[in-house]
């Protein structure tokens, strides 16, 4: 996030290294392994898939709901109309045998296109705790790969960095997945100054217009909310689920006495004092950020999960998986209604 200056508020955290200079220590942790070191990038991705697997596998199985909702396109079986309904379902010559409102519920599409929105920009390139931030974006997209495989289902990306955007074309089966998370990882790393733009990287999944599916947005959400109308226009032809990736010093400056503030995309430093005051503000304006992002992230109809370098993500992902699986098959209270009863464009792949 950009360096607080004296007349700007701390709105996060970029890199903060220690008055010797020394970055803080990286650790591969959390069940992230890290693809830092080239000559150990497969053996790091094998352990991945492994991790997610053992993790992942029986979660979903069979024909079952997606993670975010959405009408198909196949007609279904028919159900009695509950207020809130979408009255351009309504099975009229059905109404018109009973004399009672009926609506015809409609089945997901069997094939699922998901497309992988990947912010790989210098803000990334930080982690104070188990692993980077861009570690656990090559993670998120291996569970996301894991959980979407099968079926004829078919995966791609989008990459966005500071010197531009790749597109890895969708296509189905586990080589290509691993194709396309090697890609992810080895990436090369932004240069200082060099800001990547994440309303740009969406315009390039938006346009020209993508077969429906399921756009996953992975991302620390830094710095100004201008992809805003992008998300929002991609959910006229998606399911949005957005990832938020996520370090504790994104949140909160350590009490370390005096550090240097490093801003990745900019290169911009600032050496400060963490002062009671200063910590304060730092949290302050971080938690009003990120509830901007959130209250973004809603009005643009996408569902959102937040991963961290210093929990288990994988834990953190069943159990987002699992909650909005009861809530739209109504294993928990029973819901009624278009979300509880319709399948989703994502669903029976899941």
């Amino acid at each position: 996030m950009p360096v607080p200056a004296a007349a700007d508020p701390p709105g996060g955290a970029g890199s903060v290294t220690a008055n010797n200079g020394e970055p803080p220590r990286r650790a591969s942790g959390a069940g992230v392994p890290s693809t830092a070191d080239p000559t150990r990038l497969d053996a790091a991705l094998t352990t991945l898939e492994l991790t997610v697997r053992r993790r992942l596998d029986g979660l979903l199985q069979g024909n079952h709901l997606g993670l975010v909702p959405g009408p198909g396109t196949e007609p279904g079986e028919a159900r009695a109309y509950y207020p809130g309904d979408d009255v351009r379902r309504m099975d009229w010559s059905l109404t018109a045998r009973t004399t009672e409102p009926h609506i015809r519920q409609t089945v997901a599409d069997r094939e699922l296109e998901t497309w992988l929105v990947a912010d790989l920009s210098a803000s990334l390139d930080f982690g104070t705790t188990g692993c980077e931030k861009r570690d656990l974006v090559v993670a998120a997209a291996a569970a996301i790969g894991h959980l979407t495989q099968g079926g004829g289902n078919r995966i791609g990306a989008v990459v966005g960095t500071g010197g531009g955007i790749e597109r890895i074309p969708p296509r189905g089966g586990r080589p290509h997945l691993q194709y396309l998370l090697r890609t992810l990882a080895s990436t090369p790393r932004s240069a200082a100054g060099e800001r990547a733009s994440l309303a740009t990287a969406l315009e390039q999944l938006r346009r020209p217009p993508r077969r429906r599916g399921l756009a996953v947005v992975i991302s620390d959400f830094v710095g100004p909310i201008d992809w805003e109308r992008s998300l929002r226009a991609l959910n006229a032809r998606h399911d949005l689920l957005a990832v938020e990736v996520l370090d504790p010093r994104d949140v909160e400056l350590p009490d370390v006495g005096l550090v240097t503030l490093v801003d990745p995309e900019t290169g911009r430093t600032k050496e400060v004092q963490t002062t009671r005051g200063l910590r304060r503000d730092f949290a302050a304006a971080a938690a009003e950020h990120r509830r901007d992002v959130a209250a973004a992230v809603r009005r643009a109809g996408s569902a959102q999960l937040t991963l961290r370098t210093d929990r288990d993500w994988i834990a953190d992902m069943v159990r987002f998986v699992l909650s909005r699986k009861r809530g739209w098959t109504g294993a928990a209270g029973g819901a009624r209604g278009p979300q509880a009863a319709a399948g989703s464009r994502a669903g029976e792949a899941w």
